[in-house]
């Protein structure tokens, strides 16, 4: 098998696997037991904490775990609409944001919340003035993704959260990084975000952990979860200690090796998007300024064809968002790009792991099993 739909998930890397099974057959205690085991298992949950924020660039404790990206953003958007809505009703988001985001706004506007929904240019880039002309005195929020799950690419984060801040200084900044995180170099710390969101299983980790964090800037933020006072309170429950010890350990590994495997993957996908581009037939869509993602069409054969085509051929790629299957993209749909271009359209994504022979033997099945169809 071929795989290139990274952004979808990752496999596992070996120290995430071993730390997830030392964790299920010996370091399996309850964090809140009184007793020695349980004292353990929370020295080894102190210690998971430190590895994630030294992979975001976190202060202390104030990385706090989810069960993925999807949970983070919901308590980001949740929660600042709880902590902030006497102070105004109106939210700055972005049309190409993931579903996590976009039906938190949705519901946010069945309860009274003004939504402005920021659109990108042809290349999928939101642009900062528009950001500034969307501010207002009543805007409590502003959520906008580091990394585009589909085109990949990048925004501004940087400067858009010190314009939020100096134009509205009550509003909160919220960042999406769950496709920027160790694929695109920021620190939580200096980034200008007050809540930044990220998931274990984009990074090879495990599937079921993720975090929010929450800067110090802020001294208080509403709990997602109430119960036994677990992550500082705002998160109880028994903290799912495989999955996060297996997020920390693949946070450290992804960290060790950062630079180098992120220019490695930009220097494939840049390989591969200019032999895409001389194809004639074949569309390329968005910036892809993310090192690990590209975004396709091949105007004339429908997505799930493609997809069909290369999986019997042994490739797996995607159709977009894998969180939302079966529906027309909403991002190269604000991008306004063409209706046979958007149907065609399909995502690869690579990771640390994937070798040049394998992009070889992709554009291989492409050239002689797919683009004879439209010619």
């Amino acid at each position: 098998m071929i795989y290139l739909d990274n952004s979808a998930t990752t496999r596992p890397c070996p120290e995430a696997v071993a730390a997830m099974t030392q964790a299920l057959t010996e370091n399996w205690g309850n964090p809140s037991g009184l007793y020695q085991f349980g004292i353990d298992a929370a020295r080894q949950l102190r210690t998971a904490r430190r590895q994630v924020e030294a992979a975001l660039g976190a202060e202390n404790d104030r990385v706090f775990f989810t069960s993925g990206g999807t949970e983070a953003d919901n308590w980001a958007v949740f929660g600042t609409a709880r902590r902030m809505g006497k102070r105004g009703k109106h939210i700055v988001t972005t049309a190409v944001e993931h579903h996590a985001v976009l039906n938190a706004m949705k519901e946010l506007e069945a309860q009274g919340f003004a939504v402005t929904y920021l659109q990108p240019d042809a290349m999928g880039q939101v642009d900062l003035e528009a950001l500034k002309a969307a501010l207002r005195p009543d805007t409590i929020l502003v959520s906008v993704m580091l990394v585009n799950n589909e085109t990949g690419a990048v925004m501004p984060i940087s400067q858009m959260a010190k314009l939020t801040h100096r134009v509205c200084p009550n509003a909160l900044f919220h960042t999406d990084a769950v496709q920027g995180f160790l694929k695109v170099p920021f620190q939580a710390k200096t980034l200008g975000a007050d809540l930044i969101s990220v998931s274990s299983h984009k990074i090879h980790g495990p599937k079921g952990a993720g975090a929010l964090y929450i800067s110090p800037r802020l001294r208080s933020f509403p709990p997602l979860l109430l119960g036994g006072g677990q992550e500082g309170g705002l998160r109880s429950g028994t903290e799912a200690t495989p999955a996060i010890f297996g997020f920390a350990a693949a946070c450290t590994a992804g960290a060790t090796s950062f630079r180098e495997d992120t220019a490695r993957e930009k220097a494939l996908l840049e390989e591969l998007a200019g032999h895409m581009a001389r194809l004639p037939g074949v569309v390329v869509n968005g910036c892809h300024a993310a090192p690990h993602i590209l975004n396709l069409s091949i105007p004339g054969i429908p997505t799930q064809s493609t997809i069909n085509i290369l999986q019997d051929a042994g490739i797996c790629v995607s159709a977009g968002s894998a969180c939302a299957k079966g529906h027309r993209s909403h991002v190269l749909t604000a991008m306004g790009l063409r209706p046979e271009v958007i149907d065609s359209s399909f995502r690869v994504s690579i990771s640390r792991e994937t070798e040049r022979e394998q992009l070889e033997q992709f554009c291989m099945v492409l050239e002689r099993q797919l683009l004879p169809r439209v010619r």
